[in-house]
């Protein structure tokens, strides 16, 4: 690996433009989001949904959620650019103009609602731009830099993509499909939460008043632990719906107690490295979680 401090900064290699529009997109979140929404694609029929609706809602929706992704840099990007974890973004670095951005989004924004529209349902379209606007704007620009409790309301529209994905297979909005959505809403502020406490001096110079900024670390920690146990109990709830069998209740216990030991250690004991642990867990927790409600849903017929 080359010494960094011994390069020239006029010798670093500039991203491509094809990159720094990618980048925009925050391609790893928006890749959990469409994952949930193509769960919710395959949860919504017994077998096999119609692989050209599938394809279309799940392009539609990727195209939508990365236009919000590129709003919201286009909207934080004064505040990206205090922050060590977004300061890299091309809208901190300056790389890309107001003007760029806002039209790249609106590109994406409109080619996904087509999408969604004409070869979808017109319910799905709606319902992903009332997500679109609930991340972007009411979010984004109303609810993160005036309230701690940002990531609680706001988490309302990061829950949708099951829905949308449900939406898209059967033209309405089902409770199997709301179940899903509350238990991505209740995960989203341990999730976020963890990743806050030890980013907290980041937050801090961005002025954003997120929970550890505003009440402490220890304070946010216990309300880590309080919203994974109810995160616990919510994840029950296919299996007592009858949505779900035994083969996923398994997998919802033991990761629950797993993510409920990892809330735990961080209350009782904290430190930067447990918290990112847990945040990354996190991810692997959801993914893991659906990814058994899925196999539970092909697999449980044939038992």
């Amino acid at each position: 690996m080359p010494d960094i401090l011994a390069t020239s900064a006029h010798s670093v290699p500039r991203p491509s433009r094809v990159r720094q529009f990618y980048a925009l997109t925050k391609p790893r979140v928006v890749q959990l989001i469409v994952f949930c929404a193509v769960i919710g694609m395959l949860l919504a029929v017994p077998g096999l949904p119609d692989w050209r609706v599938a394809l279309a809602a799940t392009a539609g929706i990727w195209l939508v959620a990365a236009a919000a992704a590129a709003f919201n840099c286009l909207v934080e990007q004064r505040i990206d650019a205090k922050m060590a974890r977004t300061a890299w973004r091309p809208t901190a670095k300056g790389q890309l103009t107001n003007t760029q951005t806002l039209a790249f989004s609106a590109v994406l924004c409109g080619a996904g609602s087509a999408l969604l529209y004409f070869l979808v349902n017109p319910l799905t379209m709606w319902l992903t731009f009332a997500t679109f606007v609930g991340y972007a704007v009411v979010y984004t620009v109303v609810l993160k830099p005036l309230t701690p409790q940002n990531i609680v309301i706001g988490g309302a529209s990061g829950a949708m993509p099951p829905v949308l994905g449900w939406a898209a297979i059967r033209g309405e909005v089902g409770p199997e499909a709301l179940i899903l959505c509350l238990i991505i809403f209740l995960w989203t502020p341990p999730h976020f939460w963890a990743l806050a406490l030890y980013r907290v001096e980041d937050y801090r110079k961005s002025g954003l008043p997120m929970l550890p900024v505003t009440h402490g670390s220890e304070f946010t920690r216990l309300h880590v632990l309080l919203y994974t146990l109810v995160l616990f109990a919510g994840t029950l709830l296919p299996f007592i719906s009858g949505m779900s069998g035994v083969l996923y209740l398994v997998a919802a216990l033991l990761l629950g107690a797993t993510f409920s030991a990892y809330a735990w250690k961080l209350w009782r004991d904290y430190s930067d490295t447990l918290a990112r642990n847990t945040f990354r867990f996190s991810i692997v927790y959801l993914s893991l979680l659906f990814a058994a409600l899925l196999v539970d849903h092909y697999l449980n017929p044939l038992l």
